[in-house]
């Protein structure tokens, strides 16, 4: 009796280790790369120009300004790398450039055809491999689910690696992530809303569990904030970073309760992010920024009929870029952001064009850390 009972004993541990259940539950996943907090040292900061060849000459026009102010901030910062459509939009930009005064020498052009401006969701994932390497991460871009042309902005990243001579970790057949998607505050956490990644359109039947992992071992996340998002919401189906944002390793940057629900964050995802705790289990601080006071108005007299929001800035080594809209709130914002970085000035960058296509100045910036 005591052999046939310890082999049926036998028969049901083995069939239970097998079971994918319960090893999804306790596998850890293996972790190859991490990606550092923004706030840390930038050896450059990446742009790509608004050009003509896509939404036309009248598109660009209007965002001009607002790249010149900031590469202006930035080179002051850290170098800057600019890609321009062609050569005549890169001689096009350097008169820009040079019509208001802005030195060059802090600046390198890469020609590189794109479909857009929006480098934070397509453009090189800096990471870290386990002996301090700087790598680019190639994560998957599919124009936030098909809605909007993306193969040029797609092959940005693999172009910059190979221009760099860096190694290049090839994902797009493994996940489809903006970088605005995701949220990481360098010391294993990451905040997302399941509506931009978890969707049929980026991962069909990807489940989080599943994305948990992929991020685990290329992003170095171990601990994760899930908001629940809008799926349809924006052509985003909303990003974390236009309204929550790791300001350091302790301090989550957001918004009041009632500014949140002007800015269409559910009431459910409010209370998880205010809820949110570290990779430790212990709770982060809260700087609240306001959004704008008024709806935002642009240069050419559009009133887009809602507010700017002051969370998606931008952190180089010696600024943070914030954008402002021209209201009363754009000074009370860069106070308080101030306080979260003595040692770096704030300055605001004019948005209110750049926001009437969606986005703002973390969206149109990406770091490359110093090795």
């Amino acid at each position: 009796m005591n052999k046939i009972y310890s082999i049926y004993v036998l028969i049901i541990v083995s069939a239970f280790s097998l079971c994918p259940i319960a090893s999804a539950q306790n596998r850890q996943a293996e972790v190859l790369y991490t990606f550092p907090a923004e706030e840390e040292r930038h050896e450059a900061s990446w742009l790509q120009w608004p050009h003509q060849y896509q939404y036309g000459t009248t598109y660009r026009d209007n965002l001009d300004d607002t790249w010149i102010a900031i590469t202006k901030e930035l080179i002051s910062s850290e170098k800057v790398y600019i890609i321009a459509y062609n050569q005549t939009e890169k001689n096009r930009i350097i008169k820009a450039l040079q019509a208001k005064e802005v030195d060059l020498t802090n600046i390198d052009f890469k020609v590189y055809q794109t479909d857009d401006v929006w480098i934070r969701d397509n453009g090189p994932i800096y990471v870290r491999d386990k002996k301090g390497k700087i790598a680019i991460e190639d994560w998957g871009f599919n124009g936030w689910g098909k809605k909007a042309n993306f193969k040029k902005c797609d092959s940005i990243p693999s172009k910059i690696g190979k221009n760099q001579n860096k190694t290049v970790i090839e994902l797009n057949d493994i996940i489809i992530n903006e970088g605005g998607s995701v949220e990481i505050d360098g010391y294993g956490t990451l905040m997302a809303c399941k509506s931009s990644i978890l969707n049929d359109n980026r991962n069909l039947g990807m489940t989080q569990a599943q994305a948990e992992e992929i991020f685990a071992k290329y992003l170095g996340a171990t601990n994760f904030i899930w908001l629940d998002g809008q799926a349809g919401l924006e052509i985003t189906d909303q990003h974390i970073d236009g309204f929550a944002r790791f300001g350091n390793s302790k301090t989550i940057v957001t918004m009041s309760k009632q500014d949140l629900l002007n800015y269409d964050v559910k009431p459910a995802d409010i209370i998880k992010l205010y809820q949110a705790k570290n990779k430790e289990g212990k709770p982060y601080e809260y700087l609240k920024l306001p959004i704008a006071k008024n709806n935002v108005i642009t240069t050419y007299g559009k009133n887009l009929g809602y507010k700017g929001s002051y969370v998606n800035f931008y952190i180089a080594n010696t600024k943070v870029l914030v954008p402002i809209y021209n209201d009363p709130n754009d000074q009370i914002a860069i106070q308080k952001i101030q306080t979260l970085y003595p040692n770096r000035k704030v300055v605001g960058i004019d948005c209110r064009n750049l926001y009437a296509n969606g986005g703002m100045i973390h969206c149109v910036t990406m770091q490359q850390p110093s090795e």
